[in-house]
């Protein structure tokens, strides 16, 4: 595959992903977290399922085990980010769970035994600056969804982490399969115990479980794994940071959302910290 091919797909899965931000704050008009991510969850298992239905005969228990603990904080991840969703606008969520590549070289501390290189804590400076910027009201406290996505980056960060640590002694796509399973488990789990199933689904909590369910979850996987190789990791990190930008793109246009001028900057804080942590790692 020629690497322009390759990069214009790693954009298009960013795309994706950032459409995801506004699909979803429209869907939770109608919906539940909790059942939109079971339901969203289920689908993008099933599917997977069926594409590796031979494969999934070679799960052994070490992958099981791992992808039920990785999927586990993968489920906090989806949780945090969907729940804040509800209380902070689409483009925020998008730019401030953008940090999770900032955050994983400082959360990779205790398991690497080694501090992060300048570039990193650079990022990571940038980034928090950003951050502020965003999310700080007149009297310096965090809004409540913002502060919801922040959490879920850290959970993002630390499933990063894990994965890296586990994949190398197990099937890469085993593994994410028994995640998005236990992501849509816990997440039913939840359903059954704190929300109840709309009697009838709106036209956008339908539009954004097309988006994120097989398109946002399944297929991106499946994109990434068998692309990202015919590219260098610089210009994967580029692609990839671009999805807080479509997310906030996509949210103005789908939303009506704005950002304000010190919105804007903040934005441009956490994108170039963003930038400087992957290109110089």
């Amino acid at each position: 595959m020629h690497p322009l091919i390759a990069d214009l797909l790693l954009l298009l899965v960013a795309l994706v992903w950032g459409l995801t931000f506004p699909a979803i704050k429209g869907a939770l008009e109608g919906i539940g977290p909790y059942a939109f991510l079971a339901i969203r969850f289920s689908l993008a298992s099933i599917f997977l399922i069926i594409v590796y239905l031979r494969k999934i005969r070679t799960i052994n228990k070490y992958c099981m085990q791992a992808g039920f603990f990785i999927g586990f904080v993968l489920f906090g991840a989806y949780a945090l980010q969907t729940i804040g969703i509800q209380y902070t606008t689409a483009s925020n969520a998008a730019f401030i769970s953008g940090l999770t590549v900032v955050l994983v070289p400082l959360l990779n501390i205790p398991f690497s035994k080694q501090l992060p290189n300048f570039y990193a804590l650079l990022g990571a400076i940038s980034a928090t600056f950003g951050l502020g910027l965003l999310s700080l009201n007149s009297s310096f406290s965090i809004n409540f969804g913002d502060f919801l996505v922040l959490l879920c980056a850290f959970c993002f960060a630390l499933q990063i982490i894990l994965v890296g640590r586990f994949a190398p002694n197990t099937d890469s796509e085993l593994l994410t399969i028994i995640q998005i399973t236990i992501v849509a488990f816990f997440s039913g789990l939840f359903t059954l115990n704190l929300e109840t199933l709309p009697e009838k689904f709106t036209s956008e909590v339908w539009l954004g479980l097309a988006i994120t369910a097989i398109p946002a979850t399944s297929l991106a996987y499946l994109i990434q794994n068998k692309v990202q190789q015919f590219t260098s990791p610089a210009r994967t990190a580029i692609a990839f940071s671009m999805e807080p930008v479509f997310g906030a793109i996509f949210s103005y246009f789908w939303l009506q959302e704005t950002l304000t001028t010190q919105g804007l900057i903040g934005c441009g804080f956490v994108l170039l910290g963003m930038l400087i942590a992957e290109l110089k790692s």
